[in-house]
């Protein structure tokens, strides 16, 4: 009776534990973002443990960060627009302002029911994008939450789905590439309409019968330096000690793992890459191309 009662008191202990654990630790949107448009059509729910953009004929909706970030590691868990969503477009992207901004692009391309959405992706620096790498995913991005991660230091930028990542854009700026460095960026994302390209580039048109379109996202986690007041809250010595701790995403490198899976992507699920798109470049491919 004795080992019971204390088998009972212990298995009592964890639930609390890990229920104040969870509690503690749940994500409230309403700290890190605000609504910036869309009257009424964006939405923060549950407590803050939900945030939805929707969009209808007569408008989109769209989202910021509170904190502006110069360097971070950025996770956020979306749920696309279901069904025919063919002329949508989820944006889910860092940038700065200005005529010489930084941008850090996710873009999710709707489609017809049954057809894959294609994820955009494309890295400004200094005013300067045509970076477009386009994929496929594994999975439905409709029919559950997945994490989409921005990894952004100064050796280079890494988008990851799932922890699995897909593209790496390097810090070549001693071959003269522009890199993102010293502007502090912004979160932003906003559901809008945009059938004039979308969707096979621009022929299916996006059907308002299927409105109110409708994306989610949850489960926000920024291990990030916050720039405010001209400074950022990564000091000189948490960088130089960065290879631990909370700040070892400073100088986190892909490792042997983190590269196969990462050839393993853009071989099975690359669908464009402006680095072979000899068309589009006949004066030459950026030097960024020239690097392996």
């Amino acid at each position: 009776m004795a080992s019971l009662y204390s088998a009972k008191y212990f298995l009592l202990v964890l639930c609390v534990v890990l229920c104040t654990f969870t509690f503690t630790f749940a994500s409230d949107l309403n700290k890190d973002f605000q609504i910036t448009w869309g009257d009424g059509r964006a939405k923060i729910l549950n407590n803050g443990e939900l945030l939805t953009l929707s969009l209808d004929k007569a408008s989109g909706s769209g989202f910021q960060s509170k904190n502006e970030y110069l360097f971070g590691q950025i996770d956020m868990q979306l749920k696309l627009v279901p069904g025919n969503s063919a002329g949508t477009v989820t944006a889910y992207y860092l940038s700065s302002k200005g005529s010489t901004w930084d941008e850090i692009d996710f873009e999710f391309l709707g489609n017809l029911s049954g057809d894959p959405y294609i994820l955009h992706t494309n890295v400004f620096s200094q005013g300067k994008g045509n970076r477009e790498q386009q994929f496929y995913l594994w999975f439905d991005p409709t029919a559950d939450f997945h994490t989409y991660s921005i990894l952004w230091n100064p050796q280079h930028i890494v988008f990851s789905v799932d922890g699995t990542p897909i593209r790496k854009f390097k810090n070549l700026e001693s071959m003269g590439v522009p890199y993102p460095k010293s502007q502090p960026m912004r979160i932003y994302s906003s559901l809008w309409n945009a059938d004039d390209w979308a969707t096979r580039g621009g022929l299916v048109k996006t059907d308002w019968s299927q409105a109110p379109f409708t994306s989610s996202y949850r489960n926000f986690k920024a291990n990030a330096c916050v720039f405010s007041s001209g400074a950022s809250s990564c000091s000189s010595h948490s960088a130089s000690s960065s290879t631990s701790g909370a700040n070892s995403w400073l100088s986190q490198e892909l490792d042997s793992a983190g590269e196969e899976k990462l050839k393993w992507v853009q071989k099975n699920y690359m669908i464009y890459n402006y680095c072979t798109d000899a068309k589009r470049f006949p004066q030459g491919f950026p030097l960024e191309c020239k690097v392996a």
